[in-house]
C-alpha cells in the first residue's frame, strides 16, 4: 500500500482532502497531515511516504520553496492548489499530477493512477543495472545546502517554475532555485541534450526514440520526453 502526506497550510481543506482519499484507502493511506511548512521539513523526511499533496500558496514558504528547502526527496508530488496561474506544462513534468481545489474525486482517481504507474516504474528501474561511467562532479546548491553529484547518475532536469528538478538514477529527485538556462550552458560539454523548453536529458539514458513530428524520447526509467521539431535534426544527429 502506498503512503501519503498532505501539506496545505488551510486545516480546512487538508481535511477535506484526507476525508476524499479515505475513498481509495485500498490503495493508499494518509499517514500525516501537515499545516505549516515549517515543521513539516523534517517530519515528512522521517515519515518515508510515497507521494506528497503539496499545497503550492502558502505563507512563508510556498510550495517549490517547500521542496527547494528538503534538498533532496525520493517520493512524488501532487501539487494541490486554489490557483490555475501558474504554468501546468511545467509543473506537470516532475509533479504526478496539478489538482485544483475543490479536489474532484474524478480527478483524484486518475492522480493516484498516474501514481501508481509512476511508483511502478521506478520499482522496475531498480533492477535495472545501471553502467556508471567515470565524469565530472556537479555540485547543486539548495537551501539546505550542496548536494555534488556524478553527471553521469543524472537522467533529466526539468523546469519547475523558476526551479530546476534533478532527477537521479537512484530516483532521487534534488530541487535547485536556478533555471534550466544555467545547466544548459553547464552542460554543454557533456551528453547532455535540451530536447524541448522545459527538460534536459542526459542522452547516455535514452532507450528509444519514435517518430513524429519532434519525436519521442524513452528514458531508461520510463518517462517518455517530447522533442520540440526545432531540435530534432540535432538530437538525431547526437544520437546516431
Amino acid at each position: 500500500m502506498l503512503k501519503a502526506a498532505i501539506l496545505d497550510d488551510e486545516i480546512r481543506g487538508s481535511r477535506l482532502l484526507a476525508q476524499k482519499l479515505a475513498v481509495f484507502e485500498s490503495e493508499l493511506q494518509v499517514v500525516g497531515i501537515f499545516n505549516e511548512p515549517g515543521l513539516a521539513v523534517n517530519a515528512i523526511t522521517d515519515l518515508d511516504v510515497d507521494v506528497l499533496f503539496l499545497d503550492v500558496q502558502m505563507p512563508g514558504m510556498n510550495g517549490f520553496q517547500f521542496l527547494e528547502k528538503l534538498g533532496s526527496f525520493n517520493f512524488e508530488v501532487i501539487f494541490t492548489t486554489a490557483y490555475d496561474s501558474y504554468t501546468l506544462e511545467a509543473l506537470r513534468l516532475s509533479a504526478v499530477d496539478y489538482l485544483l481545489k475543490p479536489v474532484e474525486e474524478e480527478e483524484l482517481q486518475t492522480a493516484i493512477a498516474r501514481l501508481q504507474k509512476r511508483i511502478a516504474e521506478k520499482v522496475a528501474y531498480k533492477h535495472i543495472k545501471v553502467e556508471k561511467k567515470p565524469n565530472n562532479r556537479l555540485a547543486l546548491p539548495t537551501a539546505e545546502g550542496v548536494y555534488i553529484v556524478e553527471r553521469a547518475n543524472i537522467i533529466r532536469i526539468e523546469a519547475m517554475s523558476n526551479y530546476s528538478v534533478f532527477l537521479l538514477s537512484d530516483a532521487k529527485k534534488i530541487v535547485v532555485s536556478k533555471t534550466l538556462k544555467d545547466y544548459e550552458v553547464a552542460l554543454q560539454e557533456s551528453f547532455f541534450m535540451r530536447v524541448n523548453r522545459s527538460v534536459i536529458v542526459n542522452l547516455d539514458f535514452v532507450v528509444k526514440y519514435r517518430k513524429g513530428d519532434g519525436g519521442t524520447l524513452e528514458l531508461s526509467d520510463g518517462a517518455e520526453i517530447e522533442v520540440s521539431p526545432q531540435r530534432k535534426e540535432a538530437l538525431l544527429s547526437m544520437l546516431f
